[in-house]
């Protein structure tokens, strides 16, 4: 049985995950901004056999919450076996173009954020010296396209902050694992002309993620052929890649 803590619990990847973990009577500490939102995962997840579940509401924004919300995700369980952070928007790269505003608050919530609950976790899980610490960057991070660069540099700045804190954190016994779904078939896309051979199942990003924690994987990309589409694009020099509008 683990003792799971979800930041971004009502997302759609993160509910496909602990869907699937409650079916393994885990227990659950939920963290999102909507507490009727909260009320209804955590009456799916209770239905589907998860041991216990509580929650509690938060902006990951408000950093001076991180704490507190910590302290009372250790007085629910005890310990946190894997913590699992995957709030996020995706940004309107033009708006972020025009309000210099808007393009710091999509790098707090996507980047800032994330880096100050890892370090907050991270302290935590080095006195419990065990665990997982899983964190759900994204394949835009992998280069900065014109199409969504501002969205790239808070994944990519998350991607590199856990490659440094998975070299620190190993030696403690601590696993660090940075996720790298591509498109996703979630309320965020909607609406976007994406090709529908490359856009996946939350269900299947899911069972695709535990798979990924289960076997301490480093970076997972979700599905898989993502690896080998980014490692492309990554390849595309420079005097080529600046004439695209992908």
């Amino acid at each position: 049985m683990k003792r799971v803590l979800i930041i971004g619990a009502t997302s759609a990847i993160a509910s496909a995950c602990a869907r699937a973990w409650a079916e393994q009577g885990c227990e659950f500490f939920l963290v999102a901004r909507s507490v009727e939102k909260l009320e209804q995962v955590k009456a799916d997840l209770t239905a589907r056999g998860a041991k216990a579940v509580a929650f509690y509401c938060m902006d990951a924004t408000d950093f001076a919450a991180h704490g507190p919300m910590l302290e009372s995700c250790i007085a629910a369980m005890r310990q946190i076996d894997v913590a699992l952070i995957a709030h996020g928007t995706l940004p309107d790269q033009k708006k972020c173009e025009q309000d210099v505003v808007v393009a710091l608050d999509e790098l707090t919530n996507n980047g800032v954020s994330v880096i100050s609950l890892l370090t907050v976790l991270a302290n935590q899980f080095e006195v419990q010296r065990c665990g997982t610490l899983a964190v759900i960057s994204s394949v835009a991070g992998d280069r900065g396209r014109p199409s969504n660069y501002l969205y790239g540099t808070a994944k990519a700045a998350v991607s590199t902050f856990c490659e440094g804190l998975r070299a620190r954190m190993f030696n403690v016994g601590v696993h660090v694992i940075t996720i790298k779904p591509g498109f996703v078939d979630t309320p965020m896309t909607q609406g976007l002309a994406l090709p529908k051979l490359l856009v996946a199942d939350p269900t299947q990003v899911a069972k695709l993620i535990l798979k990924g924690i289960n076997k301490r994987n480093n970076t997972l990309y979700v599905p898989g052929f993502w690896r080998f589409i980014m490692l492309i694009i990554k390849a595309v020099p420079d005097f080529v890649f600046k004439r695209t509008n992908i």
